[in-house]
């Protein structure tokens, strides 16, 4: 049986809620070995922290950690897919 394909992608997180980053580090964590980089900014003024995640890995673990991580009270995410070749006419 063959492996999903792999797909590069960047999940952009906000966090309203101070008590959900435990919980949101540690499902990074357990994500790890697919996490390319992460860079974290504290917004102050408006009371958030602003993370950008960018992972390599099969879609649906894509696409579960980011539902798992805007399931978190307070956590707002996005995710921006790479395009397949497909897609790209390539």
């Amino acid at each position: 049986m063959n492996e999903p394909q792999s797909r590069v992608a960047l999940i952009g997180i906000v966090v309203s809620e101070p008590n959900s980053v435990l919980k949101l580090n540690e499902l990074l964590h357990n994500s790890a070995k697919y996490i390319i980089g992460r860079m974290g900014i504290p917004y102050d003024k408006a009371g958030v922290s602003i993370i950008s995640i960018a992972i390599d890995a099969p879609q649906d673990v894509i696409s579960t950690l980011s539902g798992r991580l805007g399931a978190l009270k307070g956590v707002t995410t996005k995710t921006i897919y790479q395009k397949l070749p497909t897609e790209n006419g390539g």
